[in-house]
């Protein structure tokens, strides 16, 4: 008799074991299956984030074109505004009468050294102090 429930403790305990490992092994089954759905949208998030960064690079790229021409496009109009100015007669006198009052030329030497009517030498003695009070 004694035999007979030591035997019956023993499978109850055995079944008591089985219980509790099933219950262990689907807790870690749903733990498991959790880390596989985040890891699963962390490797989906990394894929959206790198193709983000894909456009954003070829974005900055073209950008990046687009201002070098740009520059090389204002450099050549300001070589050419310039090579204008030399061209010009007129405007030689003009840059003369700037240079001079930029120098603090009076109205009498502008009009007398370029050559200018007193209207057009106070113009530019007027704009002058404009741009120097700003």
């Amino acid at each position: 008799m004694l035999l007979l429930s030591l035997v019956c403790g023993a499978l109850i305990l055995i079944l008591v074991c089985f219980i509790v490992l099933y219950v262990m092994n689907r807790k870690i089954s749903q733990i498991e299956f959790l880390h596989q759905k985040k890891l699963s949208d962390v490797l989906q998030q990394t894929n959206i984030l790198r193709s983000e960064v894909a456009e954003m690079r070829t974005g900055m790229l073209s950008i990046g074109k687009r201002l070098v021409t740009v520059e090389q496009r204002n450099q050549e109009l300001a070589q050419q505004q310039d090579a204008q100015k030399y061209d010009d007669p007129d405007a030689k006198i003009y840059s003369r009468a700037v240079k001079m009052v930029e120098l603090g030329a009076d109205i009498e030497e502008i009009i007398r050294e370029c050559e200018l009517p007193r209207a057009e030498a106070e113009l530019l003695m007027s704009l002058h102090q404009q741009k120097g009070a700003s």
